[in-house]
């Protein structure tokens, strides 16, 4: 909805029935939510994320609320139906409920659990599926970048949807139709560049891992790393159990390690950050990295952050 102005600005004035954005998608009878398409759901993320930086906050937040709350009624509108009282609370409330990882903003994967989507759409955000870790995700990301590209194009994106769905058990046949405004919304959601294609950082905001390890206290330098947290990492990445981290296990280790140091990524700077890594750690030059190659990374880590 960007670039229609004057229809936001009234949405948030709240002057006019017809001015609360959310009235629309409610029952007229029952007053409840209805489902919302893909592209519906698009729209209430574009009219509320103001400033397009990809959360909903502050302003933006209050204004989603009070407009979701007073949509309930037909005609009632603006600020003096939610007072301010009133939104401290429903704010604190809605928070707690909805904002997984507490930074107090809303992401597009909170908001969609709120409110009523079509059930095939909903599954494509995996809430209850994330990946174990970043070596299933590269072993993903090889297998549809078919071209070998370097990033997930249109058609790739399409194919890695639609066997996300068949996937799972409980989706009903989705049609091509579908498949491709559930490509171009997911585009719309992840592209962050608007480039028309996901490069490495953006695929992985739309194929989440479970926790990046390598995120945890014990590797920020504020306990000592322990023979126990060695093993577990050795064993996280190590997924074969052949003594060594290689090939996609490699890469989804150092996918994990870039993103500690770099928001936005692609296939290059893992490309250019292995070589930095594999120089500076591969003592046998062997292109793997053995439990004590990993271990001088992890204690190498720990100590960089302590000093931060």
């Amino acid at each position: 909805m960007k670039g229609e102005g004057s229809a936001k600005e009234c949405g948030k004035s709240g002057t006019l029935d017809s001015c609360n954005f959310m009235r629309q998608f409610r029952d007229l009878e029952s007053r409840e939510l209805k489902q919302l398409t893909a592209a519906q759901f698009m729209e209430v993320w574009d009219h509320y994320d103001d400033d397009g930086n990809g959360f909903i906050e502050g302003t933006e937040l209050d204004s989603f609320l009070r407009e979701f709350v007073s949509s309930v009624n037909q005609t009632d509108c603006g600020p003096e139906v939610v007072s301010d009282v009133m939104l401290l609370e429903l704010r604190e409330c809605f928070l707690e409920a909805y904002d997984d990882n507490q930074d107090g903003k809303i992401e597009i994967r909170e908001l969609a659990q709120l409110l009523p989507m079509e059930e095939n759409f909903l599954l494509l955000f995996r809430f209850d599926n994330p990946l174990d870790s970043s070596v299933e995700f590269m072993k993903l990301w090889h297998q549809y970048d078919a071209d070998g590209s370097g990033s997930i194009e249109a058609d790739e994106l399409k194919n890695f949807l639609r066997d996300l769905l068949r996937e799972a058990k409980k989706s009903q046949e989705v049609t091509e139709d579908q498949l491709i405004q559930y490509t171009d919304t997911m585009l719309q959601v992840f592209d962050s560049n608007k480039d028309g294609k996901l490069q490495l950082s953006e695929m992985a905001k739309l194929l989440p891992v479970k926790e990046n390890f390598l995120t945890r206290q014990v590797f920020k330098g504020s306990t000592k790393l322990t023979k126990e947290d060695i093993e577990r990492v050795f064993a996280l990445y190590d997924r074969d159990g052949n003594g060594t981290i290689e090939n996609e296990e490699l890469r989804g280790f150092l996918k994990d390690l870039l993103e500690l140091v770099k928001k936005d990524y692609d296939t290059k700077d893992l490309i250019d950050f292995e070589d930095t890594i594999m120089k500076g750690c591969d003592f046998n030059r062997d292109g793997k990295i053995s439990k004590k190659e990993l271990t001088m990374i992890l204690l190498a880590l720990s100590k960089q952050a302590g000093e931060d």
